[in-house]
């Protein structure tokens, strides 16, 4: 069974939705996300930066969320939830798939990154640019969406999961409302009774 180390509100949220999807059986390992845990040995051995998640498959172990998400759909995915490779429509599937967490979760996570390394005299400009940058983002966005429900047309796709996550950010530090075409996006999106089941599944207690 996959084990997915994962902590509410981190990217670990990605593979719990997409095994959510697939059918793919999971386990969620709780990780202390405390400084102190995340610069552990026993925590580094995993990731060697400290970060979350960390996903196992046996005794093959992977710590970019990306990767996990791409090789859950190799393995066990059968072909769902991405286009035929080497098709116009891979092609498009692949940029959207990257540009959410290459450019749309960069500057988010780098609000996070600043408010916390930097409590006590956060710097507003730097907020402002990063704010900036995720705004121009959801624009992009917005614009790719017209007259379509998921990001690479009317067939729900793992980049559709990829983006999600980075909505889910977006909402939560930028305390505005999505652009005209994200919003009914997002709401599709979040009836998904997948990814009802993952919000469930990170904040269920460990057992």
């Amino acid at each position: 069974m996959l084990k997915i180390y994962h902590a509410p509100r981190t990217r670990g949220f990605r593979i719990v939705w997409l095994c959510e999807e697939l059918g793919t059986p999971y386990q969620i390992v709780p990780v202390d996300m405390s400084p102190k845990y995340r610069a552990s040995p026993e925590w580094r051995s995993l990731n060697p930066v400290g970060k979350v998640p960390v996903m196992s498959d046996g005794d093959m172990t992977i710590f970019e969320s990306g990767a996990m998400l791409q090789y859950v759909l190799d393995k066990y995915g059968e072909g769902r939830l991405q286009p035929q490779p080497g098709t116009n429509e891979h092609g498009i599937y692949l940029q959207w798939l990257w540009f959410a967490e290459a450019t749309f979760s960069r500057p988010l996570g780098e609000i996070v990154n600043h408010n916390r390394e930097f409590a006590d005299n956060p710097l507003k400009p730097v907020i402002d640019e990063m704010k900036t940058r995720a705004r121009l983002c959801a624009q992009a966005l917005d614009a790719a969406l017209a007259e379509k429900s998921w990001i690479i047309g009317e067939t729900f796709s793992a980049a559709d999961i990829m983006l999600g996550l980075s909505l889910r950010s977006y909402q939560r530090l930028m305390n505005e409302d999505f652009p005209g075409n994200v919003a009914p996006y997002w709401t599709r999106l979040t009836a998904r009774p997948a990814y009802q089941r993952a919000i469930a599944a990170e904040t269920r207690p460990a057992s």
